[in-house]
């Protein structure tokens, strides 16, 4: 492989993609543990309850908000 051909703009971008699809995938699978493990307290039926809909609803918001903040004061710190 040309050694230059490592430092091309479009291998960057493609690095800098794959990344960034790593970290929502890493985020989706944390964010689904953590409510799930909160708001489904039985063994799940055909659908969930209203409460757990509620409740899986909030966590993902919630979970969604600080993401966004904690991104937001890392970025400030740059």
């Amino acid at each position: 492989m040309d050694p230059s051909a490592l430092n091309s703009p479009d291998l960057q971008r493609f690095l800098n993609q794959e990344k960034e699809k790593a970290m929502v995938n890493e985020m989706v699978a944390k964010l689904t543990s953590v409510c799930w493990d909160k708001c489904i307290t039985s063994t799940p039926g055909n659908k969930f309850s209203s409460s757990e809909s509620a409740c899986l609803s909030n966590c993902a918001q919630r979970f969604m908000d600080m993401t966004m903040i904690i991104m937001k004061r890392v970025q400030s710190m740059q």
